[in-house]
């Protein structure tokens, strides 16, 4: 017998014997693709820095990756189905790892950002397959703790993403980010050819591509749009996107619903477990990445934290989301998914409407109750709703079930960043602009319109603006008091500028929370409206899920 495992699990006599270690493999290779956007957070200042980023190319930086990302999801998932789950696996660690090389040389944002792009079609190999794998390598009774496992892998990649690239950046250049990758890539495909027992669906005999086509439009229309409206502004390039995703959308749902094999069967989504739980995981992750754009922010440029310290302060979320696992393990059995799901919607409420006691006195212990209670909140809820997602799809399907998860996931996270970014951008610099108008009101220094546009476009620009103000009124104080004098004068204005910046943001991180609490509280209804109760199960069955009332395939 060869080292590389060529034996699929149903040949096999028992489960696969090193199943738990595949599932390494498998978190392995889900872990980087995640830590690819969360590290990239604490990346990006120094990105602008060499590279001369502006906001819209750094905006684009960040979110190059997400279109394709999402958009083929669905059709590698499929293709992955009929050929091979390991193949995508091992192809999109691939393409991800020459794409991380890539991105580490260029030295332009374009550059950058088609290398960011191309990391994304392989995260999008990569991320359906992971679950696919995961489902046909574990018994049916097993799966929900694997998925358990999964799941906090991808909360743990939320909080060490920053702490990794922070670490990096202390004696490192932002092109680190993108090197770390490559062992890890490496590490996984040796793991998957050693570890993971190939896979593939039984009886697809042809794929549905007009469908996957279709998908590609409407889901990648719709994220850019979701990314270029409320950053950009709502000028042709959205409105045209938008127009796309609709028609693209209509047109996908009426050539399902006539094809004898759809891609996805969207018959599944008036279903009410499998439509509760696509909408459970967007909303959540909707308010999770939307909370974790400004936390990240206020914890560096208001608490002055490096990207290491701030890293090292997200892992209270880490360490929750691995206990909330463990807790999801022993109710959901007892209470069912319905009860599970709806108490962690709730507690992941609870924690955005925390952060809304932020102001500019917060100091970072006033963070770490909300971290910990959303952590929480991630590993009650997102386990059971996967398990029932990928329950809901029979065994050669199994890779267009890991590809709805994941791209639910990414919608509502795009969406989190745009609608709580584009909230908290807003009232930011309205509150920017309140402060200077009540200080020029009160006889204070008045400072200049295009300094003051300046400063509202980011916090990040806010902090810059204050320093150079500071140096501006030094410089032109110096001839007439000194030079040590006029130093004075220069920081003195320059701490003006920084506090106004500092609690314009705090109060709009507080501002924007509550609007998150409100979102998710609403979704945590409407998820809780359509879960169904629990139901009588035979001994030995899935309460979470409706799989066993499907026909399934054999995987080969």
């Amino acid at each position: 017998m060869g080292l590389v495992v060529s034996t699929p699990v149903d040949q096999m006599d028992g489960p696969y014997k090193r199943r738990w270690a595949a599932l390494g493999v498998l978190c392995l290779s889900l872990l980087i693709i995640v830590m690819a956007n969360t590290s990239l957070t604490v990346a990006a200042p120094d990105m602008v820095q060499d590279l001369g980023l502006g906001s819209s190319d750094l905006q684009w930086v960040i979110d190059g990756y997400t279109v394709p990302y999402a958009a083929l999801m669905l059709i590698l998932g499929a293709v992955g189905d009929k050929y091979s789950r390991r193949g995508a696996l091992v192809l999109g660690l691939l393409v991800f790892g020459a794409a991380s090389v890539a991105g580490s040389l260029v030295d332009s944002g374009g550059a950058v950002i088609a290398a960011r792009a191309a990391m994304g079609v392989g995260a999008a190999m990569i991320m359906p397959a992971t679950l696919s794998l995961l489902a046909a390598t574990f018994p049916r009774a097993e799966r929900a703790k694997a998925i358990t496992i999964w799941t906090a892998t991808a909360g743990l990649a939320i909080a060490v993403g920053p702490l990794v690239a922070g670490a990096l950046l202390e004696d490192h250049g932002w092109a680190s980010t993108f090197l770390i990758n490559v062992p890890i890539a490496a590490i996984g495909i040796v793991g998957a050819l050693l570890l993971v027992p190939p896979s593939k669906a039984a009886g697809i005999e042809k794929i549905d591509y007009v469908g996957g086509l279709l998908s590609v439009v409407w889901v990648g229309s719709l994220i850019y749009m979701i990314i270029e409206g409320p950053h950009f502004g709502w000028g042709a390039k959205a409105v045209t996107a938008a127009v796309i995703a609709g028609v693209g959308l209509v047109l996908f749902v009426l050539w399902e619903l006539r094809h004898p094999r759809p891609v996805l069967d969207v018959r599944r989504f008036t279903r009410r477990a499998f439509a509760g739980s696509t909408t459970a995981v967007a909303l959540f992750f909707l308010a999770v990445f939307g909370a974790f754009y400004y936390l990240t922010q206020h914890l560096q440029f208001v608490l002055g934290y490096s990207p290491l310290d701030t890293g090292v302060r997200m892992l209270p979320l880490a360490g929750a989301v691995f206990v909330g696992g463990a807790l999801t393990a022993l109710l959901t059995p007892r209470l069912g998914m319905k009860v599970t799901v709806t108490v962690g919607m709730t507690v992941g409420t609870v924690a955005v409407a925390l952060l809304a006691r932020v102001d500019a006195s917060s100091t970072y212990g006033d963070f770490v109750l909300p971290l910990v209670v959303l952590g929480l909140a991630i590993g009650l809820s997102l386990s059971p709703c996967t398990n029932a997602i990928m329950g809901s799809f029979p065994e050669d399907q199994l890779g267009v079930g890991g590809a709805v998860n994941s791209t639910s996931i990414e919608m509502g996270g795009s969406l989190g960043i745009a609608v709580l970014g584009t909230v908290l951008a807003k009232t930011y610099s309205s509150n920017l602009g309140d402060a200077a108008a009540k200080a020029a009101a009160a006889g204070g220094p008045k400072l200049p319109e295009k300094a003051l546009a300046a400063a509202q476009d980011s916090v990040g620009a806010g902090l810059y603006v204050a320093k150079e103000a500071g140096k501006q009124v030094a410089a032109g104080a110096a001839p007439k008091v000194g030079a040590e004098k006029a130093a004075a004068l220069g920081a003195q204005q320059a701490h003006t500028i920084l506090e106004a910046v500092h609690k314009a943001f705090a109060d709009a991180v507080a501002h924007t929370s509550v609007v998150g609490a409100v979102v998710l509280g609403v979704g945590t209804v409407l998820v809780a409206f359509l879960l169904p109760g629990r139901t009588k199960q035979q001994p030995g069955t899935d309460a979470s899920t409706e799989a066993d009332r499907e026909p399934a395939s054999s995987a080969v």
